[in-house]
């Protein structure tokens, strides 16, 4: 079932990352601004970079593995719940790209903490966030190196702990090169995601004898009381109740806009037409991408028609193993590796700068912004002693299950969400208000989550920025108001 040739392009993948994190550390040390170059890449990237570092940092484990996987088990019905997915670098960037970049360069800030600390001058909020984003960062993280390992040892039959070392030790490396590494990585990443979709694509379409073949098949499984089968209705037959589709809307849509691994993207970018380019590239591949995984996972049930010993996160590995020849299952394999790495880089190079710029400003004031600055080995160590804690805590693992990554993302979309969008837009919100929106949205969503609590199956994500968004409003008006340079900075035309 294995062959070392499945190694091959797997180890040329890893060992071309390995070359691009070196010569992006070449760069660096030359660096006149170290800590500008190592967080935000100078903001130089182009339209294009930009887009396949946004859609490949969006991609994850769950969006190769766990997301088909469902899919296949519920049908077209988990398609829909995915779809909200497509407007997502659009909405990014179209919503608060250009004015973060703005206020960005206004202010000098290199991280998102940067925009919100000079937005509501306020030291308390900005350590609760930056400890937020660290904490569901470096779960992320986590659960990616676990996922990443499994599907390494699926295909290849290599140890656990062989696999996950050397997969997750590479990304490490190249991450501590700087963001540009980053970067560079992610669009090779976002390119090879695709190769690996339409590989997998084509055999699917092979072995499961055509697309009419496999859709006679799926029709005939699950019959509803209508005769109609589960897994081609919108809700698969109760199992997805259009409250929890609504969500999705919420969860994986619109709330993205308070993802900070996304948001500091639009810190990063050159100029206006790199925005626009980047938001046209971004809507169709990361459309291409979370839609045409997800199908394959419904498609996939014509060729694997039993549910694999080791549940529906078995699928897709089970499909790469014993339908494709050693080499292509290597090619295939560097999609959801692909996927893995680059949310993985994203997230530790995001929580290195809330330790090195937003925590360490924070307690040792700004004098010590400058030591850290010049400091290029603190920033270095800080990213890699991060990843070797996420390795150690990814050697014993625990089941991996899509939701895992969505109560993530919930998380930080209930504190990250109503601080940057009214604080960009409403000059009326406040600290009071931030303050008090993210520790109610997010304790809120938090209590629901881990009581299992539900409203009308809505997922809890809708609780925790619906009471976020409330008592954003109630702090902002019973707080005091901003000051005049907060107002000639964020709203110069109202001061």
């Amino acid at each position: 079932m294995f062959s070392n040739l499945t190694l091959i392009p797997v180890l040329f993948f890893l060992g071309c990352l390995l070359v691009i994190g070196y010569y992006s550390n070449l760069k660096l040390k030359n660096s006149e601004n170290f800590q500008k170059d190592y967080f935000i890449a100078n903001r130089s990237l182009g339209g294009v970079v930009l887009a396949m570092t946004l859609v490949a940092t969006y991609g994850s484990v769950s969006s190769f593995v766990s997301g088909p996987g469902v899919a296949w088990n519920l049908g077209l019905g988990w398609v829909v719940f995915a779809a909200p997915q497509i407007i997502t670098g659009f909405f990014l960037l179209g919503i608060v790209g250009k004015k973060l970049a703005v206020i960005a360069r206004r202010t000098e800030a290199i991280t998102v903490i940067d925009v919100m600390h000079a937005r509501y001058q306020s030291a308390p909020l900005s350590i609760l966030l930056s400890l937020v984003l660290l904490i569901f960062f470096t779960a992320m993280v986590v659960g990616q190196f676990i996922g990443g390992a499994q599907i390494f040892v699926a295909i290849t039959g290599l140890d656990y702990k062989m696999g996950l070392l050397l997969f997750a030790l590479v990304t490490v490396i190249y991450t501590s090169s700087g963001f540009k590494a980053v970067v560079l990585t992610d669009a090779v990443c976002a390119v090879l995601m695709l190769v690996g979709m339409f590989a997998l694509g084509a055999v699917i379409l092979h072995d499961g004898g055509g697309l009419e073949q496999i859709m006679h098949t799926l029709g005939t499984l699950n019959p509803d009381s209508d005769g109609i089968s589960k897994q081609l209705k919108p809700n698969a037959g109760g199992a997805l109740p259009y409250s929890l589709l609504f969500s999705a809307w919420l969860l994986v849509g619109f709330c993205t806009l308070g993802l900070p691994q996304s948001m500091v993207r639009c810190l990063s970018y050159r100029n206006t037409s790199d925005l626009h380019r980047a938001m046209l590239v971004a809507t169709i591949v990361c459309g291409a991408l979370m839609i045409g995984m997800t199908l394959l996972g419904v498609l996939a049930r014509g060729v694997v028609d039993t549910l694999p010993e080791n549940g529906t996160d078995a699928v897709i590995p089970l499909l790469i193993v014993t339908h494709m020849n050693p080499i292509l299952a290597g090619i295939t394999i560097i999609g959801p590796l692909a996927a893995t790495m680059s949310t993985v880089s994203s997230l530790l190079i995001s929580a290195s700068s809330a330790i090195v710029r937003d925590l360490y400003l924070q307690v040792k004031g700004p004098e010590a912004l400058l030591s850290a600055r010049s400091n290029r080995g603190f920033s270095i160590f800080i990213t890699l002693a991060l990843g070797a804690v996420s390795i150690l805590l990814s050697l014993y693992p625990q089941d991996i299950v899509v939701w895992v990554n969505m109560f993530a993302f919930g998380g930080l979309e209930s504190a990250f969400l109503w601080p940057l969008v009214l604080g960009l837009f409403w000059s009326r919100m406040n600290a009071q208000g931030a303050l008090l929106g993210v520790v109610m949205g997010l304790g809120c969503y938090i209590l629901f989550m881990v009581c299992g609590f539900k409203i009308l199956a809505f997922h809890n994500i809708v609780v925790g920025t619906t009471v976020g968004l409330i008592f954003s409003i109630i702090g902002s008006f019973l707080g005091r108001g901003n000051s005049e340079q907060v107002m000639q900075i964020f709203f110069p035309h109202k001061s």
